[in-house]
């Protein structure tokens, strides 16, 4: 049995509703369902009552709810003391990032950090998007840092997350120069002879971005996808071996443009075929924290206060944002 199955199942008895707790809970409602059935498993019994609506719990559900409750309770206050035996570690902040902003973003903006907020100590953890997100809803980081688009957006609740804008990310095509400087493929390319395309793997965040990108062009553009992979790192060690075209971040690709080891694969006078995304960095608010980590009311349990390092960054970040880029949109 695996403790997120009990804070899915708290979620569904407090939001009665399994679409919205696989929403709030971060993964597809097939798969929150499948947990919730690998928990009944676990018990031996039913806990939810699937022929009602909205979804109610079985008596032996209500058992359950009461003690896992209580138990997840526990386990928190257990964490907080044994984070507490550690005390050398209080003032490193834990981000969790999405690989291509650890590679990009990250070690940039730590630099200026240091030279405009004072020293910090941080401890990089490097996922995936989905998985850098769950981080943050299981409480094992204290600041998120990702990309956002209003075309995929984060489904964070306002009142328990904050967030804010670190500035703007923008994702367009590169490609190896000829011996000339010119691109050695340029865009849109023609039906008859398709560009060689280094693609992100399905599911990648980027990947998605560049699909929006695609489907926006006003002129139809013909690729051959000849390589895949889920790391922006990876695209562009491949373009820079002159594989084929990428879209990459700017961040990703400005040293090689300055050295002219990549440029860029648009024709003349296009400002089309590339996309803006924002930098944000997310924490849940430390009042309202909820132990359960998915219900849709939080419950009235203390919550640990925050690091006093990252509460100081934290409040230093407000100091340089404007109000609209503090409320999640």
């Amino acid at each position: 049995m695996e403790t997120k199955w009990l804070e899915d199942f708290v979620s569904l008895a407090e939001t009665r509703s399994f679409s919205r707790s696989a929403q709030l809970r971060h993964v597809t409602q097939p798969a929150f369902s499948r947990r919730i059935q690998s928990l009944e498993a676990w018990a031996g019994t039913d806990l939810v009552d699937r022929s009602s609506y909205p979804t109610r719990l079985t008596p032996a559900g209500e058992t359950l709810y009461d003690q896992s409750m209580e138990v997840l309770q526990a386990l928190q206050s257990t964490r907080a003391m044994m984070r507490g035996h550690t005390t050398a570690g209080q003032d490193v902040i834990e981000f969790a990032v999405p690989h291509t902003l650890a590679f990009t973003f990250f070690p940039a903006w730590v630099s200026s950090l240091r030279e405009t907020f004072g020293p910090i100590k941080s401890r990089l953890i490097a996922l995936n998007v989905h998985d850098a997100v769950m981080r943050m809803v299981e409480g094992s980081c204290d600041l998120l840092i990702s990309y956002y688009h209003p075309s995929q957006p984060f489904q964070l609740d306002a009142d328990r997350y904050e967030m804010v804008s670190l500035g703007e990310e923008t994702v367009a095509p590169y490609v190896k120069p000829d011996t000339n400087g010119a691109p050695l493929f340029q865009l849109p390319g023609r039906a008859g002879h398709p560009l060689p395309y280094l693609g992100y793997a399905p599911g990648a965040y980027l990947g998605q971005m560049v699909e929006l990108i695609l489907k926006q062009s006003s002129t139809a553009i013909h690729f051959d996808r000849v390589y895949e992979t889920d790391m922006a790192e990876g695209l562009k060690a491949m373009a820079l071996e002159g594989h084929g075209i990428a879209f990459l971040p700017h961040s990703a690709v400005k040293k090689e443009l300055r050295a002219k080891r990549l440029v860029s694969a648009l024709p003349p006078d296009t400002s089309g075929l590339q996309i803006t995304m924002d930098v944000r960095v997310y924490r849940e608010k430390p009042v309202l924290k909820d132990l359960q980590r998915g219900a849709a009311a939080p419950a009235k349990v203390a919550n640990q206060a925050p690091k006093s390092s990252a509460q100081a960054l934290w409040d230093y970040l407000l100091t340089q944002s404007s109000p609209s880029t503090r409320k999640e949109k």
